[in-house]
């Protein structure tokens, strides 16, 4: 049984670095086996099928992404009502500062990884893990949009849905790129800044971008 768990905690270790790095497209699952040193039967066996592969990959972030987020916008609904207050844009994504850094509890470039994995999720439109967040974890990422919604009552659902992943997508360079940046920024501007600044910087830019009026009449 230990030796099974181990075979499988391989695969799915592997897996995640060939994906962040390649894609999961670009990854199959004979580069997989060959780089776990494993045979193709025990990802057969321990997932049946790369889908369910490249789930399990995101269940490792998520399961630990998720819940925090859940508990960090719970908390901003309840001091929200406490208080008799509203919140604003910047209050509700900086919700996602502390879940984010979480994953280093996954592995230390955690963060990085699972924006990678993220954004290969979109570009290269994995349907099935949509569908698979939504199942384990819909009522938090619908809790996120009603938020932001409150946050920005002048905006339409449609508006708010491109803006959101006009971020997403600014977050995905800026965490990618982050390390690329933090060097350019010490160079040219003797500026030495950690991954967490990074997020502190991007933050009101992405949230002035959500909350700007529509042009539209």
């Amino acid at each position: 049984m230990a030796k099974a768990l181990r075979t499988k905690d391989k695969i799915i270790v592997t897996a995640e670095m060939l994906f962040a790095e390649h894609g999961f497209e670009q990854t199959s699952l004979r580069q997989i086996t060959s780089e776990a040193d494993v045979n193709l039967a025990s990802v057969n066996y321990h997932f049946g099928s790369k889908k369910a592969l490249i789930q399990a990959v995101m269940a490792r972030y998520q399961s630990v992404f998720m819940p925090a987020l859940d508990a960090q916008l719970t908390e901003l609904a309840r001091r929200a009502e406490i208080n008799g207050a509203t919140y604003n844009t910047v209050d509700v994504l900086a919700c996602v500062n502390a879940p984010l850094l979480a994953l280093k509890q996954v592995r230390l470039d955690g963060p990085v990884i699972y924006l990678r994995l993220l954004g290969y999720a979109y570009s290269e439109i994995q349907g099935h893990l949509r569908k698979f967040t939504m199942t384990h974890y819909g009522n938090t990422v619908q809790q996120f949009f009603a938020m932001i919604q409150t946050a920005n009552p002048s905006l339409c659902a449609n508006t708010l849905f491109w803006r959101l992943h006009f971020s997403l997508g600014a977050m995905l360079f800026a965490q990618v790129s982050g390390q690329a940046l933090r060097e350019i920024a010490a160079s040219d501007f003797g500026e030495e800044a950690h991954a967490e600044e990074t997020l502190a910087k991007l933050l009101p830019f992405v949230a002035a971008g959500i909350a700007a009026p529509d042009p539209r009449p």
